[in-house]
């Protein structure tokens, strides 16, 4: 049941968001596109609630019951990014807005373009976590909360996995081709100048 749940409301999110959109640049009603835009975390919730009726109702904790977890975390963390994505796009397309930038390539700014996207998984897999930890107390049985334990580890797992790729864009920070072919030919001036 949960993991069909997950899937309704993975569903329901692109629904809403396309809805969303929709009413906000095809049909030139913002005010609309914005409450279906604000009614995304409403699936969260309802998900949410059911996670917490299953487990009450004596079902036994499994993955399906961490994997809730884990979404409600990752839409915490990242949907809001992900919603002024596609919103940005949309208005691009749709309602004659500039086109949006997209995400830095090189350098410092990169890497604080990572640090950031780090920052909303960090943010996900807190709640996840505490989601989780919420559901082992609410058992109350350590012998039946192993697979909960599972998806906190996972969830760590992640963030640190995450976290190693941002800070590697401040260690080695990808170099500008542009910038360094343009160093090269200024220097090359310079030369033929001498």
């Amino acid at each position: 049941m949960i993991v069909a749940l997950i899937v309704a409301c993975e569903i329901g999110f692109w629904v809403l968001l396309a809805a969303g959109l929709a009413f906000r640049y095809l049909l030139r009603m913002p005010r609309t596109g914005l409450a279906l835009l604000l009614c995304e975390p409403l699936l969260e919730v309802v998900l949410l609630v059911a996670t917490a009726v299953d487990l009450r109702n004596g079902a036994e904790p499994g993955w399906a019951h961490g994997l809730a977890a884990l979404y409600i975390g990752y839409t915490v963390g990242h949907g809001h990014r992900t919603v002024k994505w596609l919103d940005g796009h949309a208005a691009h397309r749709f309602g004659g807005a500039p086109k949006p930038a997209g995400p830095p390539r090189h350098g410092t700014a990169r890497a604080r373009y990572e640090t950031r996207l780090w920052l909303g998984t960090l943010a996900g897999a807190a709640v996840a976590v505490a989601l989780l930890q919420l559901a082992v107390w609410y058992v109350g049985d350590a012998g039946r909360t192993g697979p909960l334990e599972d998806w906190r580890a996972t969830a760590l797992r992640i963030t640190a996995i995450h976290g190693v790729v941002a800070l590697a864009h401040w260690v080695w920070p990808k170099k500008d081709p542009a910038g360094e072919s343009r160093a090269g030919a200024d220097t090359g001036k310079e030369r033929v100048g001498r």
